[in-house]
């Protein structure tokens, strides 16, 4: 894998600066997740971490497989920290019963057969506007609409549900948390030991490289083809599947728009890295068949 050649990312007052860690200076360190590993991608967390409770938590869906991991101050107390789990999985559940295309009576389902509107429910409308943009942001290498049978979002729809249930634990007091689905991941705070997350993005295919780390204390991680999965991704203008590249990995502020833009950077090759320009908020790294 390489990262390509722009400036560093200046991030948003909110989203302190996450770096990539130099091999010599992460020896030794153990990572928190893990993406693309043949093993587990999540370093358990076993009961309270000093004065902190912590949490992990997988939740399984019908369409999708989920962890949270959290940690709050002791005082927080056990039932609060309950109360933001249930809810943040509760909002993972509705996104699947509600949005997900494979369920004939899902929204996205209903809105394909021309039943409703985009605009007859406000999520539906950012979920249709988010794919807008990306296929604009991305000279259509994302598109939502190039697929049989109509609308389908779940080159982001997966982001999107991580990213509003992010939100819930927000609202509930929460902060620092990972929230992880397949090789995708959104992070804010710090992980239970008291530094950055530190996540290990391996190479999808030589287990032998050791892995890139990245330490974040915000922001998210969207892959495409980190996990060694072929012919997931299919070029929307050709139908074909895409074979420019190995693996995608594209890391900013949104999992939702991080995940369409490793999908459509994995669909269109290195040409797709004419959208990271310098003044963009998402930095790209790909790892080509040499």
């Amino acid at each position: 894998m390489r990262m390509d050649e722009q400036p560093r990312t200046t991030w948003t007052t909110d989203r302190p600066a996450n770096r990539w860690v130099a091999q010599p200076a992460y020896h030794g360190r153990r990572p928190d997740l893990r993406l693309g590993a043949r093993n587990q991608h999540v370093e358990r967390i076993v009961g309270p971490a000093g004065d902190r409770l912590a949490v992990h938590h997988p939740v399984r869906t019908a369409t999708a497989e989920y962890t949270i991991l959290l940690n709050a101050p002791e005082w927080f107390g056990h039932k609060a920290v309950g109360d933001a789990l249930r809810d943040a999985v509760a909002e993972l559940r509705a996104i699947d019963l509600t949005y997900g295309p494979t369920r004939p009576e899902s929204l996205v389902s209903r809105l394909r057969r021309g039943e409703i509107s985009a605009d007859s429910y406000p999520p539906l409308a950012d979920l249709v506007d988010r794919c807008a943009a990306m296929r604009a942001a991305t000279d259509g290498w994302f598109d939502a609409w190039a697929v049989p049978g109509g609308f389908d979002p779940g080159g982001l729809l997966g982001g999107w549900a991580v990213e509003r249930a992010a939100a819930r634990l927000r609202a509930a007091g929460i902060h620092d948390y990972a929230v992880l689905t397949g090789a995708d991941l959104v992070v804010r705070g710090h992980a239970a030991h008291g530094g950055p997350w530190r996540v290990a993005v391996h190479h999808p295919t030589d287990g032998r490289r050791p892995p890139m780390v990245l330490e974040m204390t915000a922001g998210a991680v969207g892959t495409s083809g980190v996990t060694g999965r072929r012919g997931h991704v299919v070029d929307p203008h050709t139908g074909e599947p895409a074979e420019h590249l190995v693996a995608a990995t594209v890391v900013g502020p949104d999992l939702a728009v991080a995940d369409a833009y490793a999908t459509a950077l994995y669909a269109a090759g290195p040409a797709g890295l004419s959208w990271f320009h310098s003044g963009s908020d998402y930095r790209a790294l790909l790892a080509d068949h040499r």
